[in-house]
């Protein structure tokens, strides 16, 4: 695995840590991190959409009622997802609160948590306890603190995933700064995925729960690997001001920090799909001529999800067959004669007639990244879906994940 550089602690104002704590049983491996701002700085955050939802998030919903979106710090874990865990769950997320909250002079409820790993078992309090107060001992503001944060989070990660923009307008620059863990449990509405983005741009607390879902939808929620939604998804965003540059509500600042904070999602998102337990490949399905863009997105997704499609991927085999009539089916107003395909530029299917498998497109199905480019010929709406193949891997690294 690659050394995270540790982009999350760039941006003035922020410092962090990463420990191993024995969360992650019998592995001495890092499993829980520490990200604290140095006052209570405005916050948002998106949060899974599965009503099967664990204890942390419900905890860091609460505690951003309650302190109207002003944070201090995030403590996030590996190992167990403290998920499905009743009260004692919520019990032992609280905890983790309080416990950080001491040690850094915050409140609790400027303190967020963040759990990943293993669904339905308790969490190791004693190991968890002893973690954060490491941790918080820990505490750096330059890359290092960084970068044990981020191999604090992640699980079965093959390589750390982090990114960052510079963005420079009349003569001042402000950072964004984000890193983000996640492999599998791959699915539109986000991924599983814990991610934390940090600005030293001065943000209205206002304005920011609109940019990050904004941001999200056409990022993290355009993403899928297995389908699969998870019980845990936390974006959260944190902006410190501390480079002076305010972010004024619908000027041309904002619509420059929306632009890289987009950015660095995109990038992160297409590292998670990268990174699909046991991928091969990525691809990214494109839609357009669509009646709207929600069929185009109907179609897309249905696209994306399909096992036959993935496996082709995987195998790389030209099968047109599987992802023209996976839109067919997707629900999205379809016309078979007006429909063409392209795979990375190349036609295989025109207007309802195959065309020979070329040399050239086998080629192209051999690509680390293949753009299946769907034309519905109905109207103007567009949307794509990132996605990678499953292979066996996939199946052996997922059979075997709590054994």
């Amino acid at each position: 695995m690659k050394r995270p550089t540790g982009v999350i602690t760039h941006p003035a104002g922020f410092s962090a840590s990463g420990v191993s704590c024995g969360i992650k049983t019998g592995r001495d491996l890092p499993d829980l991190g520490l990200l604290v701002a140095e006052e209570p700085v405005p916050a948002a955050a998106v949060f899974t959409t599965n009503k099967v939802c664990a204890a942390p998030v419900l905890v860091s919903r609460e505690h951003l009622r309650t302190s109207r979106g002003y944070i201090r710090a995030v403590v996030a874990n590996s190992g167990n997802a403290n998920a499905c865990t009743g009260k004692q769950g919520l019990a032992d997320a609280r905890r983790m609160t309080q416990l950080t909250a001491e040690l850094i002079g915050a409140q609790p409820h400027e303190v967020l948590v963040a759990s990943t790993g293993v669904i339905g078992r308790p969490m190791p309090m004693k190991a968890a306890e002893a973690g954060i107060r490491k941790a918080s001992e820990k505490l750096s503001s330059d890359y290092r603190g960084g970068a044990a944060f981020l191999r604090g989070i992640l699980t079965t990660d093959r390589f750390p995933k982090e990114a960052e923009r510079s963005v420079h307008v009349a003569g001042r620059t402000f950072l964004v700064s984000g890193v983000v863990k996640g492999a599998a449990m791959i699915a539109p509405g986000m991924a599983t995925m814990l991610s934390f983005v940090t600005t030293d741009a001065g943000l209205e607390r206002r304005r920011m729960q609109g940019l990050l879902s904004a941001a999200v939808g056409r990022t993290f929620n355009r993403i899928t690997v297995d389908g699969h939604m998870s019980t845990n998804d936390t974006c959260v965003l944190l902006a410190s001001g501390r480079s002076g540059v305010k972010v004024t509500a619908e000027g041309r600042m904002e619509r420059k920090f929306a632009r890289a904070l987009e950015e660095v999602l995109l990038e992160l998102a297409l590292a998670i799909v990268r990174d699909g337990e046991g991928a091969v490949r990525t691809a990214e399905i494109r839609v357009r001529g669509a009646r709207s863009d929600a069929d185009a997105e109907r179609a897309a997704r249905a696209v994306a999800g399909s096992p036959l499609v993935k496996t082709a991927l995987f195998g790389a085999d030209p099968n047109w067959g599987r992802i023209v009539s996976m839109a067919g089916a997707s629900g999205c107003a379809f016309t078979e004669d007006k429909t063409s395909l392209r795979i990375n530029s190349l036609v295989i299917y025109r207007n309802g007639k195959p065309l020979p498998v070329t040399k050239d497109i086998e080629n192209a199905m051999r690509s680390d990244h293949v753009v299946f480019d769907l034309s519905l010929g109905l109207g103007r709406g567009a949307s794509g879906v990132y996605t990678c193949d499953l292979g066996h891997n996939y199946v052996r690294l997922n059979a075997e994940y709590t054994t």
